[in-house]
This record gives C-alpha cells, structure tokens and sequence, in this order.
C-alpha cells in the first residue's frame, strides 16, 4: 500500500501528529495529497546531492501542478485553482536551488515513515498484551478513547476553518488591493482614452466565488451553535474558539463585501466631450455595480445618490434606484442612473456618492462607492478647459477621491503625458500619434533635446496661456483633434495626414523629392487649422517649398478636404491653370490615395456648388507664394497667406462674386472671367 494512503487510514491520533506535521508552507499538504503516487516514486535522497537530478524533478513537479491546476479548472473549483496556483508561484523561488527543494521533499517522507512505524508498533504491541480487565473496565477505556478521538476530531476540524479562512484572507487581499485596484487604474484611464479593458464580469465572478465560501462559513457555524446549546462539556474547543472564528468571518464578509460595490460607469453627459465633466442643468447619468451576484438580491438592495456633503451641492432626478440584472448587457447587479441633474457650483473637483444596505441571510452591512473626481461647469464655454482638468487628474493621480489635486498639482513626465495625447486622437478616430509625430510636439513644448524622456509637462505649460501664444498648448491641440474628428476622420484614419510636423522638417522632407510631392499638416499658428506645402523647381533647378494659407472649419464645412486637394489649381505664367499636387509623401500619386474618397459628381454637377454658387476652381496667388518661398526655406515667419478663395488678397471668391461689377467688368457671360485685385490671380468657369 502506498505510504500517503496508509497515513491517512491510522487512527485519529497518528492522523493529528501528521496534521500537525503538515501545519507549514514548506510542502503545502494539497500538493502531497494530489501528487502522493509521483512524489512516492522519485529519489529524492539522491536529489539533495545531484543538482542535474533536482532541476528534472522540479521542472516535472511545476509541470504536474499545472496538470492539477487545469483538473480544477474543469471542474470549476476556484479556490483549489488559486491555492495550486499560489503553491507553483513558492516552488519557482527554488530554481536557483533545486536540491534544497529536493531535501525539503525528503525530510517529510522520512517524517512520515516515523509516524507509521509508530503506529505500527503501537498496534503490536497492543496485540500482544493481554489484559485481565473487566468487561465493564474494557468497556469504559473505549469509551475514554472514544471522547479523547473525539476531542482531536473536533480540534482538528477548527483548525481547518482557521485555514480556510486564512486562504480566504489572502483571495481577498489579491482581489481588492491588487486586482480592483488595478481595474480602477484602468477605468481611469480609460475615461481619458485609453483601449483599457474594464469588463467587470471576471471580477464579478472571483468576488462572487469568494462570498459564497464566507456565507458557507457563516452557515456552518450557526450549526455549531445550534449543537453547543444541545450539548457542551468542560473545556469544550467549540464553545472556547467559535466566536474568534464568527467574528473573522465577518471582518473578511464586510471587507469583501464594501469593496465589491463600484462605480461601473462615471458620470457623463449624453453630449459631452467625455465623462466627468457634468454642466448645471444639465441631465447626466452614471451606472454602479454590486460584484457580488446573488439572485435573491435582485432589486432588493435600493442605492441612493448624493453629492459632496459638504459643498452645498443638489442632485435632481431620480436619487433611489433598485440594484438589478435587467439593465446590464451582462447580467450584472446594477443600478443605472441616467436623468439625474446638477445644481450649484463651488470649488473645481466634486465626488458624486452612492449608498446602499446590503442584506442577506441575516448578515448586513451598510456599503458606499463614490465616483472619480468630476468638473462641474455653468456655460458650455468652460467645457474645453474643464475636459483639460479631466485629463490631467487621471493621468496622474491614482487617489480616487483626490478633490484636493490641483492644490498642488504635479508636473507629467513626458512619455505619460505623450501616451495621453495619443489616447485623445486614438479614441476620437481610431487612430493614435506616432513616434515622428509626437516628437515634433516634444519639441513645440520642450525645444530641440536629444532625448525627451526626462522632461516633465507642467500644468501651467499645458493649460495655460504664455507669453506672446494667443492661445494655451491644450487649447491648440484640441482644436485640431476637433477639426480630425468633424471633417478629417477618414483622410486621418488611412494615414494620409501627417499632421504634427513643423515647417523645419517638412523642409527636410521636400527638398529632396521630386516636383510635385506635398504633404499635409496642422498650423502651428492657427487654431484647428491645416495646410499642404509642396515641392517646385526653379529655372535653376533648386527646390522650392511652397504653402498654403490654412484651412478650418469654416472652410472644411462647405468642402471636404479631399477635393480641395483634387480641384487646387495655380496660374502659370503663361495663365495655364495646374493642379501643383502631383504625389502624397513620400512618393503616392495623389489619386491613389485620396482618389476613393473623390466625389463622382464634378463640374456642375457637383454636390458643393450650393455653397459658391459657381463652377470652383481652387487658387493661390502666384506672388505671395514666391515672396513668402524663402521664409519657409529658413523655417520661419508666419503662415502663408494664401489658400482657398484666394484669401491671401484679402478677398475671396464669395466677396468677388457679391459684387461682380467692381471685379470683372460685368463679363458674366464670358466662357473664362479672369478677375484681378490687390495682387489677387484667379478664374472661375461659366455662371451657376
């Protein structure tokens, strides 16, 4: 018979000395248990001596754990899983010293040999004595023996439940300071933008799991109780540990439990730019969630909202929801909060509480989640720098109730503040920044460095406005995402654009591509604004770089970008119109890749002629793109003032068309009308 099955078949005394020999951590007594036949089999003597032969036998006992751990898995048993897989984390630490491990093993083989020849002997021995007692003496020791068996059973099942609630205690420990921390970590920065995972149905089933163990517990003991008040005697385990036992598993059930209520979804407003962000007035609406799920508590466990207590602070709406699987896609317990509105505004940051009392089976206790930080705002206007707050809380601060943040509001290391700017454009087009790109931004905010890593963003950079800039670094980048995200999702999303680039590298860039090639840009000057600048040849034969005036959004409402890029057309000398954008850089032909987004539609017939009233032709004047040519060579200067209408006259072709005896000399009916003033070249076909 193997030695671990004869073990567990002595009598309750041998079977409590190898209790007490397995009441360590060196060799858990589950692996034992589950691994006896292997452990049995191998030499672990030679293996304290023969490093070769201990690093096999290790690597083969991870890998019968992990056979074990897939058993329990497919048989859905959680805590077996987290206990075995608890057990491999201790025995790697062995690696670098297997034969220590190997005589560890071996130390508790011969341990137990002791114990059955012990047994053993005690059995002999008691064969071979004979006794002259009475029946009626005889009887009374099996009686003794019986009550002291008895005793030791009961002692040894007490100190079981205080191991089980010690594995409890640790499950609870991974799961609300490591795992539901790290889940908030990522709902916060998944409020930024992140592609952060924050599904709760996984946390919801550990959480759930480990109550359901607890309630087990609580169970069990109220039988106990029920059995000490039928019967007790002197020195009783039960009566003396019970209580230590009910009052440890109710710490770890309240402990579970006030952790497990959560703010599912932060509050938002239905238009808002994101979430956190919450306008007077305005209704908004948030979503919490009870991780552990019991279907007997399906609306009966109400929450009710509230706001800063001590702010001065109102909520309008519906303030007391019940907890309830029908509004979650996932059959969650939540309540969902969405007609709730804000009333009053004090200081910058606010908490937003949500309270309920949970009870079940008897057991009750009173749990409260509040949200992160939210920015309440009076007037739409606010809602762009408000957004900025948002952004800046999250990425740094990882104290979910920090009201008080921007009382001493810490600077951001730039590859954090780079990853939360990529997030913007990520979850607005689906298309995050590129290294080029944010180094060109690097170097807006920090200058020319060799490495911007050790750099840190100070919130006054990022938010506010600085010497001559009219505007704040924020306020400029978000007006270019909102521009992205109205008018230039697509052309973005394809990588057409390359946007973040300043006019000394795109200067690089051009110079040594062929005639024709242009690339696309966002202003550094102008708020949303984005250009092209393209590659001309001179009669010399030098390059030449030459710019448009940005377009915004007033111009990008009327037409797409794309076909400004398709139609744009210069004057020749020889007044020949040419479209000067040939290929996309590097070297794209222009049509390849833009041409799936051209309208099928030209002339005309065209769907944009409404807004000009005229056959367009895109110009730019001649004049001020060669006078302006050498400042975009030396990267710098101002904007070129030329682009769409011809607004570099100070005219464009809506104002010249307005008033058409002023410019052209009343030839409406001429098959070509050149129009000229105050340096202005341009043309338009026919008359609407």
């Amino acid at each position: 018979m193997a030695q671990w099955e004869s073990l567990l078949k002595l009598p309750a005394s041998y079977r409590l000395q190898l209790d007490d020999l397995y009441d360590r951590d060196f060799l858990p007594m589950d692996v034992r248990h589950h691994l006896s036949a292997w452990i049995e089999k191998q030499d672990w003597q030679r293996a304290t001596q023969d490093h070769a032969l201990a690093s096999v036998l290790l690597q083969v006992l991870l890998e019968n754990l992990d056979i074990q751990h897939s058993r329990f898995v497919q048989e859905e048993l959680f805590l077996q899983q987290h206990n075995i897989r608890r057990y491999k984390h201790k025995f790697q630490i062995h690696q670098d010293d297997p034969c220590k491990l190997a005589s560890t093993i071996h130390w508790y083989l011969e341990k137990e040999k002791e114990i059955l020849k012990d047994a053993t002997l005690d059995e002999q021995v008691q064969r071979l004595t004979v006794t002259q007692e009475t029946m009626e003496i005889s009887c009374q020791q099996d009686l003794e023996c019986k009550m002291s068996s008895l005793k030791n059973e009961v002692q040894s099942i007490l100190m079981d439940m205080n191991k089980l609630l010690d594995r409890v205690e640790g499950l609870i420990h991974c799961l609300v300071d490591k795992e539901l921390i790290d889940w908030k970590r990522r709902q916060q920065k998944s409020c930024i933008g992140a592609p952060d995972n924050v599904c709760l149905d996984q946390m919801e089933k550990w959480f759930t799991g480990v109550a359901v163990c607890l309630f087990q517990m609580l169970e069990f003991l109220k039988k106990l109780d029920e059995l000490v008040g039928k019967m007790t005697y002197p020195n009783d385990p039960v009566k003396a540990q019970k209580p230590a036992l009910q009052t440890r598993t109710n710490s770890l059930l309240q402990t579970l439990l006030k952790s497990s209520f959560v703010v599912e979804t932060q509050p938002s407003m239905p238009q808002g730019k994101g979430p956190l962000v919450l306008r007077t007035n305005v209704q908004f609406s948030a979503k919490t969630r009870i991780l552990v799920k019991f279907p007997e508590l399906n609306h009966s466990l109400t929450v009710a909202v509230s706001m800063d207590r001590y702010r001065r602070f109102n909520v309008l709406g519906t303030r007391t929801k019940a907890l309830n699987m029908a509004e979650s896609h996932s059959g969650g317990m939540v309540a969902d909060f969405r007609h709730l509105i804000s009333l009053s505004v004090t200081e910058e940051l606010h908490l937003i509480y949500f309270d309920t009392l949970f009870e079940l089976k008897g057991f009750s206790v009173q749990l409260q989640t509040c949200s992160l930080p939210v920015v309440i705002i009076s007037n739409s206007s606010q809602q762009q720098s408000a957004w900025a707050s948002i952004l800046w809380c999250n990425m740094l601060s990882q104290d979910h109730k920090d009201v008080m943040f921007f009382a001493n509001t810490p600077a951001a290391p730039w590859p954090q503040f780079a990853e939360m700017l990529s997030w913007q454009f990520l979850s607005a087009t689906k298309r995050g920044l590129d290294g080029a790109q944010l180094e060109m931004i690097a170097h807006r905010l920090f200058g020319k460095q060799e490495n911007y890593d050790t750099c840190n963003v100070t919130w006054s950079k990022f938010s506010k406005v600085r010497g001559n800039t009219p505007e704040s670094f924020w306020v400029w980048f978000d007006g270019i995402l909102v521009m992205v995200k109205m008018y230039l999702e697509d052309l973005w999303r394809e990588g057409l654009i390359m946007g973040f680039v300043n006019k000394s590298k795109e200067k690089s860039l051009l110079k040594r591509k062929q005639r024709g090639t242009f690339l696309l840009r966002f202003s550094e000057s102008v708020i949303g604004g984005i250009t092209f600048s393209w590659v001309e040849i001179s009669s010399t034969g030098n390059p030449k770089i030459k710019t448009v005036q940005p377009f915004t959004k007033v111009d990008l409402s009327q037409i797409p970008f794309h076909e400004i890029i398709r139609n744009y057309q210069i004057l020749e000398a020889e007044n020949v119109p040419e479209n000067p954008l040939l290929y996309l850089y590097p070297n794209i032909p222009k049509d390849d890749a833009f041409g799936k987004f051209y309208t099928e539609k030209t002339g005309d017939d065209s769907p944009y002629i409404k807004y000009i009233k005229t056959k367009l032709m895109f110009v730019s004047k001649e004049n001020a793109l060669e006078a302006r040519s050498s400042d975009m060579e030396q990267g710098a200067g101002p904007e070129p003032q030329t682009g769409l209408y011809g607004e570099g006259a100070g005219e464009s072709w809506l104002s010249l068309l307005s008033n058409p005896a002023e410019t052209v000399s009343n030839k409406l009916n001429d098959p070509v009308l050149i129009a000229k003033g105050s340096g202005f070249v341009g043309f338009k076909l026919g008359a609407a």
